[in-house]
């Protein structure tokens, strides 16, 4: 079970609305968000609502303004709680659409795909086990990726504009 709590202003202040399971419509409660605290569990934010936009992973911690979540404004429009996974990670990533090309299989987290596939881009991919994110630049940095298990056909399954991918972490080392 996860918890985590919204405010309208900086440093906890404001309307502020607690959550404890996903939510596809955060702006039922308030109009920006500014500040969170997350008492427990990984959630994934979305900028617009419907889990669609700029994605955004936080785990435990306190926020106190919406810089410290890599958001360039204050617009979070839903929230994903992260389910928790005990077993093996695994996926396998492929440099075409539809499963084709190149394929090498992950099974732990990797700073630099480039480095260790050569590859900048992935145009699809296979989550077999485990919640992962994918991140558009090395050494965990840029735009973000929540993916859980299933068959991605192309890099507009996860909610991307492009294939550039630079990075992946399991989930659960975000605990």
């Amino acid at each position: 079970m996860g918890k985590i709590t919204f405010y309208e202003d900086r440093s906890f202040q404001g309307r502020c609305y607690e959550c404890s399971s996903d939510c596809p419509n955060l702006q039922t409660y308030f109009s920006r968000c500014n500040s969170i605290r997350v008492d427990s569990g990984s959630w994934m934010l979305y900028e617009r609502p419907n889990y669609q936009g700029n994605q955004y992973l936080l785990r435990r911690g306190e926020y106190p303004d919406y810089q410290q979540w890599m958001d360039l404004s204050d617009s979070i429009s839903s929230c994903l709680l992260i389910p928790q996974h005990s077993g093996t990670y695994r996926m396998k990533i492929y440099e075409r659409e539809k499963f084709k090309g190149q394929m090498s299989e992950v099974t732990d987290n990797c700073l630099s795909l480039q480095d260790r596939f050569q590859l900048n881009e992935i145009q699809s991919l296979n989550v077999l086990e485990g919640c992962w994110v994918l991140y558009e630049m090395p050494s965990y940095r840029g735009r973000q990726y929540l993916l859980q298990p299933g068959e991605y056909r192309r890099y507009l399954d996860w909610g991307a504009a492009n294939a550039k991918a630079g990075s992946l972490r399991r989930v659960m080392d975000f605990y």
